[in-house]
């Protein structure tokens, strides 16, 4: 659910220029796949040694973990895949547990490169791929340790940057191996996109689909005599939303009725003017905008509070004829320390 707040007096100044900067990348919408994998050094009741998941935009199609052994699927639709690949899982669950092996020799390596004897400590690699509304394409591949950044790959340059002093021996390592990092780059803007196609015309009832924001103005007063209009906008999908307060012609305190909370979202055809419900008491000249933000998973931003997530899209998924019967879905993983 989303929370825009127009207030008067008093005002908070430095929200308005927070609130512009994110109103420019609002509206856009995008995809993504992505993969993350976490290795612990003391695994416990739960947390297993290791364990990949994969993610198109925010919804978990795959996991594996050294418990099952087995790379499996977590979303319905994903079962389409066995149709036309019916060799899919065994050839994505032999490569996640070639990468479980790596991944602990890894971690080892890190230990004793950070002078580590005991305790649990953690290695985390992400990467994937983003297709957004304007065509243009995005991806990256790093390592974490720790919960720290640990060394990223650049796909512009063919490097690898190194975030910790103990990383510098990764980066002699992996930068002059060409042929593995032109490989990174090539999964990242060509194969990554091409499985992230697939996948989007696979689970389009649910990736794909749109729902309407539902908007509400309302109005409150505390004991300071400070007045707040409150729009709230919830119950859209994809996530992607923008609102703002809008106004004909000059502010005028006198005519407060004449503001309204403008929501434009991918589910509507033209944006959505919603009023507050009834006429607040006048306390005072309006000063500006406050907004605030909240994600679901925890993230703090201004603007909205967003309950449910997804993308509308027109792409269309790659020829499966592209696909060869030896392609998996997840890149090779190549040792990062």
């Amino acid at each position: 659910m989303g929370v825009l707040l127009l207030r008067w007096p008093p005002l908070i100044l430095g929200a308005a220029a927070h609130l512009l900067l994110l109103l420019d990348c609002a509206g856009s919408t995008s995809h993504s796949l992505r993969y993350f994998y976490t290795a612990v050094s003391e695994p416990g009741q739960g947390l297993p040694q290791f364990i990949a998941v994969g993610y198109v935009d925010d919804q978990q199609y795959v996991q594996y973990d050294s418990d099952t052994k087995e790379d499996l699927p977590r979303v319905p639709w994903i079962r389409k895949v066995e149709k036309e690949d019916p060799d899919y899982w065994h050839r994505n669950t032999q490569n996640a547990q070639g990468d479980e092996l790596t991944f602990r020799v890894d971690l080892q390596t890190l230990r004793n490169r950070y002078n580590q004897s005991g305790g649990i400590h953690t290695l985390q690699y992400m990467y994937g791929c983003e297709l957004r509304s304007d065509g243009r394409k995005g991806g990256y591949r790093q390592f974490g340790y720790n919960g720290r950044d640990f060394i990223a790959f650049d796909k512009e340059t063919l490097t690898w940057t190194a975030a910790e002093m103990e990383a510098q021996a990764s980066k002699r390592k992996l930068d002059p191996d060409l042929a593995l990092n032109q490989y990174s780059k090539h999964y990242l803007e060509e194969e990554c996109m091409e499985w992230l196609q697939r996948y989007l015309d696979y689970g389009k009832e649910t990736l794909l689909r749109t729902e309407a924001p539902v908007v509400k103005v309302t109005r409150k007063a505390d004991y300071a005599g400070l007045e707040t209009l409150v729009c709230q906008v919830h119950g859209f999908y994809p996530k992607e939303i923008e609102a703002n307060w809008v106004k004909d012609g000059e502010i005028d305190p006198e005519e407060r009725e004449r503001f309204r909370c403008r929501v434009e979202h991918d589910s509507l055809e033209k944006p959505l003017d919603v009023a507050w419900e009834k006429e607040p008491v006048i306390v005072g000249a309006i000063l500006g905008v406050v907004a605030a933000i909240l994600l679901v998973s925890g993230i703090i931003f201004i603007i909205i509070i967003l309950r449910k997530q997804s993308e509308k899209s027109a792409y269309k998924a790659a020829s499966t004829s592209d696909q060869g019967s030896d392609s998996s879905a997840r890149a090779s993983y190549q040792p990062g320390v």
